[in-house]
């Protein structure tokens, strides 16, 4: 998990705002932000849907970050390792 100061509110809007710009760089990075505050929670679902959504985005636009993200998910049970 890495530390991010943004509050929830802050990363909503923020996410609205990337997806209306359609900036894939911002979407991964906010959503993992997202996780990693949902997951200093302790709440694992919300960690790891957000997590799944920047996945799903890093894939998209061939980022680095998917083998990271993937490997997270992985370690929750929530996907399989990939031969990224």
């Amino acid at each position: 998990m890495t530390g991010h100061a943004l509050s929830r509110e802050a990363l909503d809007k923020a996410l609205l705002a990337a997806h209306a710009a359609d900036d894939t760089e911002a979407l991964v990075h906010l959503y993992t932000c997202a996780a990693d505050l949902a997951e200093s929670r302790s709440e694992t679902d919300a960690s790891c849907f957000f997590l799944t959504q920047a996945f799903v985005f890093a894939l998209e636009a061939g980022h680095p970050q998917a083998r990271v993200l993937n490997a997270r998910l992985a370690k929750q049970g929530r996907s399989q390792p990939l031969p990224l």
